[in-house]
């Protein structure tokens, strides 16, 4: 221990070196990107050991399936992360008023799901003030379903719409609440890949983004 109060760091071991993951590039971008989420959203000096947990699992989960670094996967690890920040999203009920039904929309100010009466989509005025978009079902029972499972089962082979919906929902809440910006969830070159392209490795492997 030093004379002031930080302590002095004498030695270090590597408990995983992850492998697996570090051999394949997909593998390596998502956990690139997953350590960039934890290091912009939780920049403090403060020991956070569940989200510390959270990204190890995240990492591990990688690490046994390189395939799985899919933007699914990425999105649900993000939604993990605003709990752990204290911004899980309300999607039980309007966010605005608590109506359960006709839950039409998003906004990341009111901090999570709008109604019809809230926010109707045919009103410019009404989109302004509430800040919202649209969420279609299958991206707000994508939420749901992530935020309910373990990392390890994930929701996946949601559509790319369904996806770009979410991923949206997640920025705006950490953009207002938290000022935070985060880097894309997957690379935009990586979710283009045609399975031809992947098959046939004519894609040049691309670099983890950091």
């Amino acid at each position: 221990e030093g004379r002031s109060e930080l302590l002095t760091v004498t030695g270090a071991q590597t408990l995983d070196g992850h492998a697996s993951l570090r051999g394949d590039a997909r593998a390596l971008d998502a956990a690139a990107r997953a350590c960039d989420a934890v290091g912009r959203l939780f920049e403090t000096s403060e020991p956070h050991p569940g989200v510390f947990n959270l990204l190890c699992r995240k990492l591990s989960l990688l690490d046994e399936n390189p395939a799985g670094a899919t933007r699914a996967s990425a999105l649900a690890f993000r939604l993990k992360l605003l709990v752990a920040a204290g911004l899980a999203p309300q999607l039980a009920a309007c966010a605005c008023c608590g109506e359960r039904e006709h839950l039409v929309g998003f906004s990341g100010a009111a901090g999570g799901v709008v109604c019809s009466s809230c926010w109707p989509s045919e009103s410019p005025v009404e989109t302004r003030t509430v800040g919202a978009f649209p969420l279609e079902e299958p991206a707000h029972e994508f939420m749901v379903q992530a935020l309910g499972a373990p990392l390890s089962e994930a929701p996946e082979g949601e559509e790319e719409r369904t996806l770009g919906q979410v991923e949206r929902a997640v920025a705006e809440t950490l953009e207002h609440h938290a000022h935070v910006r985060l880097m894309p969830a997957m690379a935009r070159r990586l979710r283009a890949r045609t399975p031809l392209a992947a098959e046939m490795g004519s894609e040049p492997l691309p670099q983890a983004a950091v």
